[in-house]
């Protein structure tokens, strides 16, 4: 079984933390401090509630003085980059430190109400571990000054800042507050974002496209002129566009096909579905094929998908679409596709017994549902 995420911040983490602690502060009861940390809840506390606790116990060591207290913080982060932890940090794919989060939680804990210091602090603590949380209450309270600093930062020389510019500022980024004047009006995002679109870190470009997915589900015009305006100018601008409209491609949206070369074809037939699997045991899979005939003469780009209609607690369907390809199929072909759904349970979906379907969908476009029972194993 995975480790528990919540479970980053244990015995040797905390050996460390401490020891740095100790470092800036010549009085730290390093005793205390654990006590109080690995109190009595501490096994019942979940990852953002054990992160920000941790911040909390923070507050009763550091100098009462906030810009004290940061000024602590930065020196912190410097003794870490010093020790093989940080080297071992370096060499992870994204060189952040997940763990030392604590420092970024604090400022968005404590820092809301001095600006100045907290947005010095936010810029060299994001480099060391992401305050792509931190800067959001920031955003909600200062929504102009925080949008022209965080086009400021989307041209900063280090890529971690840049990151956070557009990850910071992404409507719904997940596990976070949404930002709902930006939801409603994206305006401010998008100078950052013609900024950083064609970053030479991938990481950073990522962001992008994720705030252009976000953007999609309240504002899909915005994104759908934004990629028609970008579309050509580089290969990484084509892959931020194509990846930002993601749900948008989901949703069938005719515009969005036709930007990418995906028009509605004739002469493609979808024949001899079969169910391979009409009653499905949760926790066991979905089995089905069919074959895709190309009749034309000439090759053709198929996004290939299909819908799974899922059972609610009121007895309605939700659906959801999966991609199986998008790729080129040879002029009068015939493609035999076989897939298989996982019903295992996980625990984003909660799956209900009862009717279900599924159907193929072929350049946005729709074929006939089948049904297929779930049954509890």
């Amino acid at each position: 079984m995975a480790e528990l995420f919540k479970n980053m911040w244990n015995e040797q983490f905390l050996g460390e933390f401490t020891k740095a602690l100790k470092y800036i502060m010549d009085d730290f009861d390093e005793r205390l401090f654990l006590s109080q940390v690995i109190d009595d809840e501490w096994e019942n506390k979940e990852f953002s509630q054990r992160g920000m606790h941790i911040s909390a116990v923070m507050k009763n060591f550091l100098p009462t003085d906030y810009k004290n207290a940061i000024e602590k913080i930065l020196e912190l982060i410097c003794y870490v980059k010093g020790t093989p932890y940080w080297r071992s940090v370096k060499e992870t794919k994204f060189g952040l430190s997940l763990e030392y989060g604590i420092l970024a939680g604090f400022v968005q804990q404590y820092g809301l109400d001095d600006y100045e210091t907290s947005v010095h602090a936010i810029e060299e603590i994001t480099q060391f571990t992401s305050c792509e949380f931190t800067v959001r209450p920031f955003i909600i309270k200062y929504p102009d000054r925080m949008m022209k600093q965080m086009l400021a930062w989307s041209t900063h020389e280090c890529w971690e800042v840049r990151r956070l510019a557009s990850e910071g500022c992404r409507p719904r980024l997940p596990w976070s507050m949404a930002l709902p004047e930006l939801k409603k009006d994206p305006a401010p995002i998008i100078p950052v974002l013609e900024n950083l679109k064609n970053d030479p870190f991938e990481i950073v470009r990522k962001s992008v496209a994720n705030n252009l997915n976000d953007m999609a589900k309240d504002n899909p015009q915005t994104v759908i002129d934004l990629a028609r305006k970008w579309q050509g100018q580089s290969k990484n601008t084509d892959w931020v566009i194509k990846h930002g409209c993601r749900t948008l491609l989901k949703q069938g949206h005719t515009e969005v096909f036709e930007i990418f070369g995906l028009n509605v074809v004739n002469n493609i037939l979808i024949q001899d579905f079969q169910l391979l699997t009409p009653r499905v045991n949760i926790g066991e899979a979905l089995e089905f094929s069919f074959k895709l005939l190309n009749n034309n003469r000439e090759k053709v780009r198929i996004r290939l998908e299909y819908g799974l209609y899922y059972q609610k607690a009121n007895g309605t369907l939700s659906k959801k679409v999966c991609k199986i390809s998008e790729k080129e199929y040879a002029a009068n072909s015939i493609t035999q596709i076989i897939r298989k759904q996982s019903f295992r349970p996980v625990t984003t979906r909660v799956f209900h017994p009862g009717l279900h379907q599924v159907s193929v969908i072929l350049n946005g476009k729709e074929f006939e549902k089948y049904d297929f029972e779930l049954v509890e194993s």
